[in-house]
């Protein structure tokens, strides 16, 4: 076999053996053979949160173990191919095949990542946040662009998506929204986007074509379950209700359905007008409160323990932690860990697993460069 294919296979093997050694893969099927058990008990829905909870559990390790079955057989597969492409001469064989080596190379690095994500709230669903910043309906219009990209992002993920709450711009775009992201380990890769997003493009909104910087910031905030305690006094927060500002309806602004909790001794705020019950609403924005809080407090053990400046909030200059240029020319940078991509329009529809393993990788494993110089 040719050198440079050789190494991309023992490239692969090696992976292959760290990924094994992440998943505790002997100790991962007896826990898989456990829950296939457990599973075929009738008594296990009668408490239908345990159920789901063991149920995600078997979906994870079918899918991590699979994984690994899946490329082992491939590897070898296409070791078969390039040994008959070259006993043949059949160059296109070959190509063919490299081309799949480096497929099964991309989803390793992406498997020893995710295995990596073994945080408190890592595995759990995950609320984002996205909000307007200077730069005025430019910026509300770049929020929206925001939420759409993380939207496909989810698609092209199999996450499911759920609006909780959205404030439309005067003119265009967004204010603000929140949504609910649901599926595994969404909050361990989301959590990466958190941070100022600056976008630099010919204003559609300015009659002189003129060139526009906008800002938006994105906050990310796990979805907290029974296994995580948050103590909230409810003398310490302020409950106000309000109508709805959705996009219109019999229900809509008629009723006081919506609610707002202000944590007074944070000021942490959230706002719940998804539903037509104020009862529900309040639920869920108890559920997002508790939730805001938690991740409070894993930002300041995270910075704590890293010995980092806490994070910058000003959604403006000198903030942010990604440019996306569309004139004069086609570039995304992300300054923390120097990732690009020369083709915005891909990362705007959702193309965004190169930058958040980039990201993660950056977190797990420490490195990167000292600083990443912004693009004009």
């Amino acid at each position: 076999m040719r050198a440079e294919l050789a190494a991309k296979v023992d490239e692969i093997r090696a992976s292959l053996d760290l990924l094994r050694s992440h998943l505790d893969v002997d100790r991962s099927r007896r826990r898989l053979a456990e829950l296939n058990a457990i599973v075929e008990d009738p008594k296990l829905w009668d408490d239908p949160e345990r159920a789901q909870k063991l149920m995600q559990e078997r979906t994870t390790l079918e899918d991590g173990l699979g994984a690994i079955d899946r490329v082992l057989r491939d590897l070898e597969d296409n070791i078969e191919l390039i040994e008959l492409g070259e006993a043949e001469g059949d160059e296109g064989v070959i190509t063919e095949a490299s081309a799949s080596l480096d497929g099964l190379k991309a989803e390793l690095a992406r498997r020893e990542l995710e295995a990596l994500l073994s945080g408190e709230a890592d595995a759990n669903d995950s609320y984002l946040e996205v909000h307007a910043g200077a730069g005025g309906t430019d910026s509300q219009d770049w929020a929206e662009m925001l939420l759409r990209m993380y939207r496909r992002w989810c698609e092209r993920h199999g996450f499911k998506v759920e609006l909780m709450d959205e404030s439309q711009g005067e003119q265009a775009g967004l204010k603000s929204a929140t949504i609910q992201v649901k599926g595994h380990n969404a909050y361990g890769w989301l959590k990466t986007e958190a941070g100022v997003h600056r976008l630099v493009r010919i204003s559609p909104f300015d009659s002189n074509a003129r060139r526009q910087t906008s800002f938006a910031s994105v906050d990310v905030y796990p979805v907290v379950d029974d296994r995580i305690v948050v103590d909230i006094k409810e003398a310490d927060v302020r409950v106000d209700t309000m109508r709805s500002g959705g996009a219109g309806g019999q229900h809509v602004n008629k009723t006081e359905s919506a609610v707002r909790l202000t944590h007074i001794p944070t000021g942490v705020a959230v706002v719940s007008e998804g539903d037509r019950s104020q009862h529900k609403n309040r639920a869920t924005a108890w559920n997002m409160l508790r939730a805001k809080l938690y991740d409070l407090e894993l930002k300041k053990r995270e910075a704590e323990a890293m010995a980092e400046q806490a994070a910058k909030t000003d959604i403006g200059w000198g903030h942010q932690i990604r440019s996306y240029v569309l004139q004069p020319y086609q570039l995304v940078k992300d300054l923390r860990t120097g990732v690009t991509s020369g083709t915005p329009q891909e990362v705007l529809d959702g193309d965004l697993d190169p930058f958040m393993q980039a990201a993660l990788a950056q977190r797990a494993y420490g490195g990167g460069p000292d600083s990443v110089e912004d693009v004009d």
